[in-house]
C-alpha cells in the first residue's frame, strides 16, 4: 500500500509550489485532502502522478498543478458560495469546500454524482452539496455564485454559466481552440465578464461545452 501521506507531500512540493502557488489555504486543503478517495479504485496508486487522473468517457480529475493555479487566480475567500462544474468523483469540491464558505458541485454522469456524494461525506466535507444535472445548465437555483469553475475544457461557453456569476464574481474557464489550451480567469462587472488569460492547460471538452456545427447554406 502506498503511503498517501508522503504522496500528498511530495506532489505539493513538486508538483503545486514549483507552478508558483503559495497561498496557504490552497497548499493546506491539497495537503488534507486524500485525492486517492477521489479516483477510480483502480486508479488509486497514481492519483499523485503528475498528469490528469481518467475518470473514463473522456472526463478527468485535473492535474493537481492545473487545478492548483485555477484556484490561485481565483482566490476564494472563507464567505464566498462556489459553483463547481463537473466534479466528477469530487476532488476538485472537497479542495475548494476547504477554502469557501459552501460549495455546489454539478455531475450530470449519475453514477460519478453518486460516487462524489459518498466520497465528500466519508471526507467530512459537509458543506458541499452535489446537484445531479447537466453541467451546461449549472446550478441557477442556488446562485448567483461569487466563484464559478469548471472541470474540464470548454470549446463554447453557455450564456446560461456566465448569467450564475454575480456581480464582481469571478468565474476560471480551460478555454479549447484544437490542441491548444487557455485558462483564462473572467470578472463580471457591470453586467459583463472581462477575460484575462492566466496560463496554458488543456483538459477533455465537458459535455455540453463542445463547438457547435455551423451549417452553410
Amino acid at each position: 500500500m502506498p503511503d498517501f501521506a508522503q504522496l500528498r507531500t511530495t506532489m505539493v512540493d513538486t508538483q503545486v509550489r514549483p507552478s508558483d502557488v503559495t497561498k496557504y489555504p490552497i497548499i493546506e486543503a491539497m495537503l488534507t485532502v486524500p485525492r486517492e478517495q477521489f479516483v477510480p479504485d483502480a486508479k488509486r496508486a497514481g492519483a499523485y502522478v503528475g498528469e490528469h487522473v481518467d475518470l473514463g468517457n473522456g472526463r478527468v480529475v485535473l492535474d493537481a498543478r492545473v487545478l492548483a493555479k485555477m484556484l490561485d487566480s481565483l482566490d476564494i475567500q472563507k464567505d464566498e458560495l462556489v459553483l463547481d462544474l463537473g466534479c466528477g468523483l469530487g476532488y476538485s469540491s472537497a479542495v475548494i469546500a476547504r477554502m469557501a464558505e459552501a460549495v455546489i458541485a454539478v455531475e450530470e454522469d449519475e453514477e460519478l454524482a453518486k460516487e462524489a456524494a459518498a466520497a465528500l461525506t466519508a471526507n467530512g466535507s459537509d458543506n458541499v452539496v452535489v446537484e445531479t444535472g447537466a453541467i451546461a445548465a449549472g446550478a441557477a437555483a442556488h446562485g448567483p455564485y461569487d466563484v464559478v469553475i469548471l472541470q474540464g475544457g470548454v470549446e463554447e461557453l453557455p450564456d446560461g454559466i456566465l448569467s450564475q456569476v454575480k456581480e464582481n464574481g469571478r468565474i476560471c474557464v480551460i478555454f479549447l481552440d484544437g490542441a491548444l489550451g487557455t485558462v483564462r480567469m473572467g470578472y463580471k462587472i457591470d453586467g459583463k465578464i472581462t477575460w484575462r488569460m492566466v496560463f496554458n492547460a488543456t483538459a477533455p471538452v465537458l459535455p455540453g461545452f463542445e463547438k457547435r456545427a455551423e451549417f452553410a447554406l
